[in-house]
């Protein structure tokens, strides 16, 4: 007879085989079909398995509360703004805009080196094509390294605060190593004085905040996210939470002086449900997602990071 143990790891198991399928058939893309995170054997990527975003890049809902979070602050900067709403497929296909800027993410973490540099490498190509003139008349480059910072900062925050707020805390010393760890790729992405620890991530928005403004951009955004399939089914429902979710997480003061009040926050009992949501996302091991397929190109178990 099998023990109650023995019975919830098989079922625990079960779920993760399904999940893994429904991911994988969902993520299915010529973009990302084009990285096999498994190779070459034994390459290091930029930042070790031991480190905190390894940890941090595992968990899909946190990913997802901690882009959009990232977008919403990137949106409130009047040049960004323009470059990501008049000069992508944002607005046409923000899935497939948001699956690729993930893809870039986990590239970043958990490819090798090689593919990661170029990764890289391509999308500084596409950014050199992308330039123009905001609304109010102040020219832009995507290429600009002020805007390149502000844009690797607000991502970085995002990912980060979306784990620890909803995953697993994380002490200031924490913190201060996941953003230490981001300066290699930073610097390659041609950011200049990207926060290298929590002290400094919290001056640059102190910096930043009196130059973002109110955008019916910003609000649209969040209405698309709400709907849009972002999520494999029956996921999906819990997208409007997770998009009031990745609202909570913006300063206060930035959230005051770009218009989003409390009632694009979370309701009451919303902040349990998304935590457990998270907390059971980062037990789930999906064997063809890059974090696994990255600890098997160095020889680690599948299970090392959990």
């Amino acid at each position: 007879m099998l023990s109650v143990s023995a019975i919830r790891a098989g079922v625990k198991a079960q779920v993760e085989r399904r999940l893994d399928k429904a991911a994988h058939a969902y993520l299915g893309d010529p973009a990302l079909a084009r990285f096999d995170f498994s190779e070459p054997s034994s390459e290091p990527a930029l930042v070790g398995p031991d480190s905190i975003s390894w940890r941090i890049f595992k968990n899909p809902v946190s990913l997802f509360i901690g882009g959009v979070t990232a977008v919403l602050l990137e949106l409130a900067e009047p040049r960004v703004r323009t470059g990501v709403w008049e000069f992508s497929s944002f607005r046409e296909n923000p899935v497939r805009r948001l699956k690729r800027t993930g893809l870039a993410a986990m590239v970043t973490v958990y490819g090798a080196q090689n593919q990661a540099g170029q990764m890289i490498d391509m999308v500084n190509h596409m950014h050199q094509r992308v330039s123009g003139v905001t609304p109010n008349g102040d020219p832009f480059s995507a290429s600009d390294p002020e805007l390149l910072t502000w844009v690797q900062a607000t991502a970085a925050f995002g990912f980060l605060e979306a784990y620890s707020t909803y995953v697993s805390p994380l002490s200031d010393d924490e913190k201060n190593r996941y953003y230490a760890e981001a300066q290699n790729a930073a610097g390659l992405y041609g950011c200049i004085d990207a926060p290298s620890t929590l002290a400094a991530q919290r001056r640059l928005f102190a910096d930043m905040t009196p130059r973002l403004e109110y955008s019916e951009i910003i609000f649209e955004f969040q209405a698309m996210m709400k709907k849009a399939e972002a999520f494999p089914q029956p996921a999906q429902l819990a997208q409007p939470s997770l998009v009031r979710a990745a609202v909570e997480l913006v300063p206060e003061d930035i959230r005051s002086a770009i218009g989003l009040d409390r009632r694009f926050g979370l309701r009451p009992l919303e902040r349990p449900i998304i935590a457990r949501m998270g907390h059971r996302a980062d037990r789930l091991m999906l064997r063809s997602g890059p974090a696994i397929q990255a600890c098997r190109r160095l020889g680690l178990p599948d299970d090392y990071l959990y």
